[in-house]
């Protein structure tokens, strides 16, 4: 049995209420531990703009919005043997949990962006 980790939680201000009772219920029963990295909570368009920058994200934070400006988005890692890892297999392991938990316990679907065709985005989830 896992916790949010208070660092974890603190980077989480300004997400949606909804997916922040999805994550601290999902990490109570996760395969793996997992937490929340620096820019995985809400994001201003000047941090989006940045990441934009780095190429860390396809939205540039002004003309093409990410749902981390609006709360509707969360980014984890999995944590392992007291290490950040984003090893595939780990992170699809909570993907699966996290959207059941979702689904199960709040009646909603969570998009994970390991599902998405055109790229992939294992640490990234959203509600539309």
């Amino acid at each position: 049995m896992y916790k949010l980790s208070s660092r974890s939680e603190a980077r989480l201000l300004g997400v949606d209420s909804l997916l922040i009772e999805i994550v601290k219920e999902a990490i109570k029963t996760s395969p793996y531990d997992f937490g929340i990295p620096r820019e995985g909570g809400y994001r201003s368009a000047e941090d989006q703009h940045i990441l934009f920058l780095k190429g860390a994200s396809k939205c540039d934070g002004y003309k093409k919005k990410s749902y981390h400006q609006s709360g509707k988005a969360f980014d984890i890692y999995g944590y392992v043997d007291g290490k950040a890892t984003w090893n595939v297999l780990i992170l699809t392991e909570i993907a699966r949990h996290l959207q059941a938990v979702a689904k199960d316990c709040f009646n909603t679907d969570l998009e994970w962006g390991g599902d998405w065709v055109s790229f992939s985005d294992k640490p990234h989830f959203q509600i539309t």
